[in-house]
């Protein structure tokens, strides 16, 4: 790759960086509105019909679902920059599991902060839970492969070599890293898809005074983490 190619790709990865970073800072500032909302809420569940708990929870779900929209569109643009996002903080990346959180913590929000789950309630969340696991392997062994894929000739080989076509031909290595990249961004939908689809169906099982509680919980936790990340960065600056 030239120089000015050099250039002119990290340019982009800094613009399509920015562009998350824009839409998560005002995401975000609607996700500490949204659990000011939730906790006031959840002081006074017991006053208000589950209508009203009901459209709460389905404006948060659709705040939620904002998110991935934008960063499937980040993954279409720049899918290895979704993987180590440099709009969170390190501290952040550390609970990531396929570019997000692992759908199973879905299960420990519950268990914290849900506290009178019926017995049916119970058997339908474990076995969700269960089923929930074992997709979370499959991606983690699907994950394990791309990532052999790209240590196993050709890829290696051809790297080593540096080809790549001065006609302007897409050479054997540009498909191999498209294949990769394709995969990737597959995996990550499906793997944001388990996410969304694990949160909906948990919804499903409890009740709207319930879903309060777990829906301000995993935004406590959310806003938490990047707090303390936030901390610890600063702290390395000083």
């Amino acid at each position: 790759m030239s120089m000015t190619g050099g250039l002119g790709t990290r340019r982009q990865t800094n613009a399509h960086a920015g562009s998350i970073e824009a839409f998560l800072e005002g995401w975000l500032v609607r996700q500490e509105h949204y659990l000011d909302e939730l906790l006031s809420t959840q002081q006074h569940c017991h006053e208000m019909r589950d209508e009203d708990l009901k459209e709460l929870i389905s404006r948060i779900l659709a705040h939620y679902q904002e998110y991935y929209e934008e960063k499937s569109r980040m993954a279409h643009r720049d899918v290895f920059l979704v993987f180590c996002p440099t709009w969170f903080t390190s501290f952040e990346r550390a609970f990531l599991w396929i570019a997000g959180f692992k759908p199973g913590l879905a299960f420990r929000l519950v268990t914290n902060a849900v506290d009178d789950l019926s017995e049916d309630q119970r058997q339908r969340i474990n076995k969700l839970m269960g089923e929930t696991k074992m997709e979370e392997r499959a991606f983690g062994h699907e994950l394990a492969k791309i990532q052999e894929s790209v240590a196993a000739p050709p890829l290696l080989e051809l790297a080593r070599r540096g080809w790549r076509l001065a006609n302007g031909e897409i050479s054997e290595e540009d498909r191999v890293l498209d294949a990769w990249k394709s995969a990737l961004e597959t995996l990550v939908a499906n793997a944001d898809s388990l996410r969304m689809n694990t949160a909906l169906k948990v919804v499903e099982i409890l009740r709207p005074a319930q879903t309060v509680r777990f829906l301000a919980a995993a935004a406590q936790l959310q806003l938490r983490i990047r707090t303390w990340g936030l901390q610890r960065e600063a702290e390395r600056q000083e």
